[in-house]
């Protein structure tokens, strides 16, 4: 190699070097994921009637295909039998823990109080609650809608005998056609459906103490 070649080797390795790192630079970068919780809690105080006894809740449980932390939609328009979650949208725990921390909250501010059973306090009664469903579902490209469906059993631990069972429903309209929409959604529902809990289980258990 001539003298006079290796200048402009050096000058050729240096705009390859430098084209390389504009290269990085333009390349596109990954979307950050972004996290969701149901918003902030209720003030529950003075939210009649108060439970009149202590009440064991468990962890609400949760069907395998909502125990991850996606955003469930499903397109109704395509497949109904399809769930599916959004690609950059997270709750930061699964559904089922995320009600969990909002019924106990709720039953908190009843007068008898709420143990979960790991601590080894005794209750009078237990509820078990079973999400089944926690999701958007689409009935066009711009138009959907969540549910949240959950089954309650009202038990007295006393003789494991099952007080009374109810199913819970509740829906509403998403405010936009995406992961943003679904999550005010479904924290709305989630607080409706907490106060309805709430509401049917004082019930239960004060018909119970009247007869």
């Amino acid at each position: 190699m001539t003298s006079a070649a290796f200048p402009k080797l050096l000058r050729a390795a240096a705009v390859l070097a430098a084209a390389a790192l504009a290269g990085c630079g333009l390349a596109p970068q990954q979307r950050q994921t972004d996290t969701y919780d149901l918003g902030p809690p209720r003030a529950y105080a003075g939210a009649g009637p108060a439970i009149a006894a202590t009440l064991m809740l468990p962890d609400v449980s949760a069907p395998s295909w909502l125990d991850g932390h996606g955003i469930v939609y499903r397109l109704s328009y395509e497949n109904d039998a399809r769930p599916q979650a959004y690609a950059n949208s997270r709750w930061v725990a699964p559904p089922a823990a995320l009600l969990t921390q909002r019924l106990r909250s709720r039953f908190a501010s009843g007068a008898g109080g709420v143990v979960t059973g790991a601590d080894g306090t005794r209750a009078e009664y237990g509820l078990r609650v079973e999400l089944e469903d926690f999701s958007q579902s689409f009935s066009a490209a711009g138009t959907s809608r969540v549910v949240l469906r959950a089954r309650a059993s009202l038990v007295r631990l006393a003789d494991r005998q099952l007080i009374a069972q109810r199913v819970f429903v509740v829906e509403r309209p998403a405010p936009t056609p995406d992961a943003r929409g679904a999550v005010v959604a479904l924290g709305e529902a989630s607080d409706e459906a907490v106060e309805s809990l709430a509401q049917w289980t004082g019930g239960q258990i004060k018909a119970l103490r009247t007869k």
